[in-house]
């Protein structure tokens, strides 16, 4: 199975911080961003990882992160040349994936929990994808769930009115349908190719599982956001290492 890490993007949100560079190289606690996802990779036997960036800071991903060997991993570098969202960042990878499975964290999503059990669970899944809900206080910030028994009925994207406070965060996991539903979307009116509508495709087929994580979950894109997810894994190290 493969592993992709999603770190483009602009980072306005935490200018001037990221006035010379990208958001994901920014510290959380005592290490960058971008080591959190590559760890929750690695622990779960995921070691080919594809980190995907935007074109001013490519160098320093690979000036930070090497080939991987220092990680006991392999690491490819693949640039999203424009903000063309998620979805459009993620169909970069088809040729790196070649047909396998694949896991997909966004770079700024700092989480507690491990996610080695949910990896072996979807490797047992025939077909389909697998998605990672979390409880929270203002759900109409994320995607929001809508469950129906032991399933997903559909995602909505920051709705006004909840159906739930079940937030999609940003971990995933995609069998080889991935690219050609990629391929099938239309921009949305940000302009973007939106990973909900990759999310509700996989709804509709009836494919789509779901997993909901019990520790702590937060991004780390904005201001309030990073001091956030600084606090916390400093509060739980030995959830990430001494």
């Amino acid at each position: 199975m493969k592993g992709i890490i999603l770190a483009g993007g602009h980072g306005t949100r935490l200018l001037p911080m990221t006035k010379v560079t990208n958001k994901h190289l920014l510290p959380v606690y005592d290490r960058p961003m971008i080591y959190y996802p590559i760890q929750r990779m690695i622990e779960a036997g995921i070691n080919d990882i594809m980190i995907v960036s935007g074109p001013g800071h490519a160098g320093h991903f690979l000036n930070l992160l090497g080939s991987g060997k220092d990680f006991n991993a392999h690491f490819s570098f693949e640039v999203q040349d424009e903000a063309g969202g998620i979805a459009q960042a993620l169909g970069l990878c088809e040729n790196f994936v070649d047909g396998d499975k694949c896991v997909v964290i966004l770079g700024d999503n700092v989480f507690q929990d491990r996610i080695i059990g949910a990896v072996e669970n979807f490797r047992k899944q025939e077909r389909g994808a697998r998605v990672f809900l979390k409880e929270v206080e203002d759900p109409e910030r994320f995607g929001v769930a809508e469950i129906s028994g032991d399933k997903i009925v559909g995602i909505e994207e920051k709705p006004k009115e909840p159906k739930s406070n079940l937030a999609v965060t940003g971990l995933y996991m995609y069998d080889n349908q991935i690219w050609n539903i990629i391929k099938t979307l239309k921009p949305s009116v940000r302009g973007e190719l939106e990973i909900t509508d990759v999310n509700n495709f996989y709804v509709e087929q009836g494919t789509m599982e779901f997993e909901t994580l019990t520790g702590w979950w937060t991004d780390a894109g904005t201001v309030r956001s990073l001091y956030r997810a600084s606090k916390l894994v400093a509060e739980s190290r030995n959830d990430f290492g001494e």
